[in-house]
């Protein structure tokens, strides 16, 4: 249907029908008829089709033909009326929108406010004298309210405010203030407040600030950004964190903007909240309002991407310092190296130590025991052995938790000798003393090698010097007499430590469990009795594997009751264990029936991964026992889908890890031994440690000389 319009331009065009074409002619019915009573003398042809009609013949060929936005721009001007500067948004807004038009609104102050400058005091000295007599002192209350009445000079302004200044006990502090009202020698001032403020921060009392800042409100008085400030730090030292968002908050209804001190306590608190969004949204929009963020900013943001592991912000962050020319701190380097290690790059956490003392920084305790975490949880033993002769080269500060850290790692790395040695420093260092910590790594290592001598000599010297033994250092022991088929000496262990309060947890529990696995005869029942005591659901059941009569569904209700009552890193563990031990007793289908239920409740999650090309069996989080179960079980299956002709990849695999711990009992080679024992057709690779192959056509094959051996 044509339309007339009261304009001079003769178009003749095709518009696709588009949300644009919508906005152009507008939605609403008005709008329509308005359009059409003023615009009569000329005539658009709207057609929805895609395809546009042949040109104009009558229009000039060699002019340029204008394109459609030009030939629309009278009509726009003509029907189209925007309020001015006002800008049209066609696209999804980000969740923090500034009008383009108007100048981006400033979300701090880039300057600090001046602290009020004292004028010359001349009793000074004598008023200090005061202030440091009744900070000392151990007045009663009237005793100090007499004392207060001897002050050398009057209690003007500028006296009072110079002795509530000089007082270090918030609560004479607060007396002190309480006075000063009571007297009502004149108004009281916002500094006033203020100076009692941080006397009570000092002191963390988060409620009577809180109280004093409801006051000043009350009485009209101004809270002005340092009074906002110590607030907001206050409230963060008490860790009451939604008080500090609280009064940042409100401190923003009131038109006050927060300083650089202020932006950056708020920015530690929504990161102690782990707000990481609201982070990263107040860094943003302070960067946008020209504020240079200080090394303290930048180390939240560290702390933020680091307890995330994400590596990116952490880069993000050295990106941003190397931009702005911010020299880090140590405060800054000891939170970047944390986050790093969280993130696993012990690469980069190595570099980042290296540009630190580069720079001329000296690292401090923290540094060195979170680079020396690092170096350990990466497996990186002669890197951190490195690092500890620097240390003592460098004579760099070394307290007992960076020695506590380098035992463990020792222990976790297997480094017997090394952990003797540093053992043996800590007996004569003068700042660090040997406890209950050192000494447990130290039976972690003897009880990883097996060295019984050196693990009850240890233990009875504990005895001597009154170090506790913990549960850690009884499972140590437990672990490593359990090895050495010294099970009386386990025993007498295990006693003393329930004597001496020690309570056995589901780690210890799971170790007493593995030695009856490996253990026969009487040993058995001696380990058994201890494990009575420890958990005696757990002995329960396993005699209940033992006797034929008890029927699947038994077994399936009581595994999983006891698992529930276990804790999660011990569940697996508890599981490994019964499977050994119904193996070694002969009890095949027992460990086969516990695999597949420890399979069903999500035990052994990753133990099948198939893609086209592979299918793998993964065993390196499984006991010896209980890798040959599944792997027979798998065998089993491949046979099935053998006889029933369904289709295999190219390879199979099964991998049991290589061990990287110095004495790991070698699950590859109890592996390669179960394999030959079946005569199964797998080959362990020699390119990939820990890996065992086999092709198609050798699994084929494997199965049916089986079934032509059988039939």
């Amino acid at each position: 249907m044509a339309a007339k319009f009261s304009t001079g331009l003769d178009i003749h065009c095709s518009i696709p029908y588009t949300s644009d074409t919508k906005l152009l002619y507008g939605s609403s019915s008005s709008s329509t008829k308005s359009s059409r009573l003023s615009l009569k003398r000329f005539t658009i042809l709207c057609n929805s089709t895609s395809k546009s009609p042949k040109p104009n013949l009558d229009l000039d060929s060699s002019r340029k033909k204008p394109s459609l936005s030009e030939q629309l721009k009278p009509l726009s001007n003509t029907i189209l009326d925007d309020p001015p500067n006002q800008a049209r948004i066609l696209s999804k807004p980000k969740s923090t929108w500034v009008n383009p038009t108007r100048p981006k609104p400033s979300v701090l102050s880039l300057q600090r406010q001046k602290r009020s400058s004292y004028s010359y005091n001349p009793q000074i000295r004598d008023l200090k004298n005061f202030a440091r007599r009744l900070s000392e002192s151990h007045f009663s209350d009237d005793a100090f309210l007499a004392v207060l009445e001897d002050i050398p000079h009057p209690p003007t302004r500028d006296n009072a405010l110079l002795v509530l200044n000089s007082l270090r006990p918030w609560q004479k502090t607060i007396f002190f203030f309480n006075w000063i009202k009571t007297r009502n020698l004149f108004p009281l001032e916002t500094i006033f407040y203020n100076v009692a403020m941080k006397s009570l921060r000092f002191g963390r009392q988060f409620q009577q600030i809180e109280e004093l800042a409801f006051e000043m409100i009350e009485s009209g008085i101004e809270l002005d950004n340092i009074t906002y400030s110590t607030i907001i730090t206050c409230a963060k030292r008490c860790n009451l964190f939604d008080k500090a968002v609280e009064w940042f908050e409100r401190m923003y209804k009131t038109g006050l903007m927060p300083d650089e001190v202020t932006y950056s306590a708020v920015l530690d608190v929504y990161a102690q909240l782990g707000k990481v969004e609201e982070v990263m949204s107040l860094y943003e929009r302070g960067r946008a309002s020209g504020w240079t963020p200080d090394p303290v900013a930048f180390a939240v943001l560290a702390k933020v991407f680091g307890a995330a592991g994400d590596y990116d912000g952490i880069r993000f962050v050295l990106q941003e310092m190397k931009a702005l020319e911010v020299q880090p701190n140590l405060v800054v380097y000891n939170t970047l190296l944390e986050a790093m290690g969280k993130a696993g790059k012990p690469g980069l956490a190595r570099s980042l130590f290296e540009e630190m003392v580069d720079s001329g920084l000296t690292p401090d305790a923290k540094t060195l025991t979170a680079l020396i975490k690092i170096y350990g949880k990466a497996r990186w033993a002669r890197d951190a052995l490195d690092l500890w002769e620097r240390m003592k080269s460098n004579g760099w500060p070394m307290d007992f938790i960076l020695y506590n850290t380098l035992l463990s790692m020792c222990a976790d790395l297997g480094l017997e000798e090394e952990a003797e040695t540093l053992f043996h420093d800590m007996r004569k260092s003068d700042n660090c003393r040997l406890d209950s910590w050192s000494y447990t790594a130290m039976l972690n290592i003897y009880g990883s090698v097996g060295n019984a001598e050196k693990a009850m000599a240890l233990f009875e010297e504990m005895s001597r010097v009154g170090i506790e033994l913990n549960v850690m250092g009884c499972t140590c022991l437990v672990q490593c007499f359990g090895r050495a088929q010294r099970i009386d000496d386990l025993v007498k262990v295990f006693e003393v430590s329930v004597q001496r309060g020690v309570k056995p947890d589901d780690r210890l529990c799971g170790c007493l469990l593995s030695v009856v696995s490996y253990c026969k005869g009487d040993d058995a029942d001696k380990v058994l009795a201890c494990l009575q005591q420890a958990n005696p659901r757990l002995v329960t059941f396993v005699k209940m594997l033992e006797d034929e009569s008890t029927s699947y569904d038994i077994v399936k209700e009581e595994f999983r009751s006891i698992l529930t009552n276990t804790s999660d890193d011990a569940r697996r563990p508890f599981c490994n264990c019964l499977i050994d031990i119904c193996r070694k007793r002969n009890l095949a289908e027992r460990a086969h029936e516990l695999l597949y239920l420890g399979t069903v409740y999500g035990l052994y999650p990753g133990l099948h991964t198939k893609t086209p090309e592979e299918w793998r069996l993964n065993v390196r989080a499984l006991s010896v026992g209980a890798a040959q179960t599944a792997f027979e079980e798998w065998m089993r299956t491949l046979a099935k889908i053998v006889q029933s002709e369904e289709t295999l990849p190219e390879v199979l695999s099964a991998n049991t890890g290589a061990g990287t711990h110095k004495f790991s009992q070698g699950l590859a080679n109890a592996f390669a031994s179960h394999v030959e024992k079946l005569a199964a057709p797998f080959k362990q690779s020699e390119e990939k440690a820990g890996f065992f192959i086999a092709t198609r056509e050798d699994v084929v094959s494997w199965v049916q000389s089986k079934a032509a051996a059988t039939a």
